[in-house]
């Protein structure tokens, strides 16, 4: 695994444990404090409150994901981009799947998200 797949996976594993677990804090703090987020509802936000708040809503209850990274490109020093499929799963056995994009940018020694974007796949 390449020093950037390594980055993605880890952010992104932290990303999915905080939704898996149903815990919202866990994945706001996946973020920057700054990040723009577009998720799947026709609102954005910008900052971990408004992701947290996200993950708090009923549409989120008892979702689990799974994700597949497609791409990986370094923009700039200490700032990556990746392009993920992730697959959500609800409680009654529904799947939704998207295209998402996000941009990681490492504070200190952490890798956060500063940019989040799905896409539905039709």
């Amino acid at each position: 695994m390449t020093d950037l797949s390594r980055i993605v996976t880890e952010t992104l594993d932290g990303w999915k444990n905080g939704i898996d677990r149903g815990r919202p804090a866990d994945v706001a703090t996946q973020f920057t404090e700054d990040a723009l987020f577009q998720g799947a509802l026709p609102d954005y936000s910008i900052g971990r409150k408004g992701v947290e708040e996200y993950y708090a809503r009923p549409h989120a209850a008892g979702l689990r994901v799974d994700y597949v990274i497609r791409e990986i490109r370094p923009l700039a020093d200490g700032v990556v981009s990746a392009y993920v499929d992730p697959t959500f799963s609800r409680p009654d056995g529904s799947v939704l799947r998207y295209h998402l994009t996000v941009i990681l940018k490492r504070i200190d020694e952490h890798w956060l998200i500063s940019h989040y974007q799905v896409s539905p796949i039709a």
